[in-house]
């Protein structure tokens, strides 16, 4: 399903990327870096409304030639990414909505963790096992 998953920092620094085609992962941390202006640009224009504010899900941020990319915020800023090819038409938004959950949930699970201090590098193999579950080609 997903070709690049991605956790960016309150900060905009990256905490955590995985990529499936490893021999284009510059590629996909181009792909992250030049959506977070995007990501930024849709917090600050969100109306200031009660419904509006508990919307985390950023829904698709832009469409490039090979895939598309999708952002989701946490109410501490912290941005997960997830980029898929635009070849998949059979995924539905909802699917991409769970799939941010999931991934918020394990992130959180992660941040429980008391050997983890908040803003390194994300080094859980119990993350990582998540991610690569949402990673595996259906």
């Amino acid at each position: 399903m997903a070709v690049c998953v991605a956790v960016i920092a309150k900060e905009n620094y990256p905490l955590y990327i995985r990529t499936i085609p490893t021999e284009n992962e510059l590629k996909f941390y181009y792909t992250v870096h030049t959506c977070l202006d995007v990501i930024e640009e849709k917090i600050l224009t969100v109306g200031k409304t009660a419904n509006e504010l508990r919307e985390l899900y950023l829904g698709l941020l832009y469409p490039t030639e090979d895939y598309k990319v999708y952002g989701y915020v946490t109410n501490t800023k912290v941005k997960f990414v997830i980029v898929v090819e635009s070849s998949n038409t059979q995924l539905r938004d909802n699917e991409i909505r769970s799939k941010f959950r999931k991934l918020h949930n394990a992130y959180v699970d992660m941040l429980c963790n008391p050997f983890y201090t908040p803003g390194e590098n994300i080094t859980s193999k119990t993350f990582d096992t998540e991610v690569s579950g949402m990673m595996v080609q259906d």
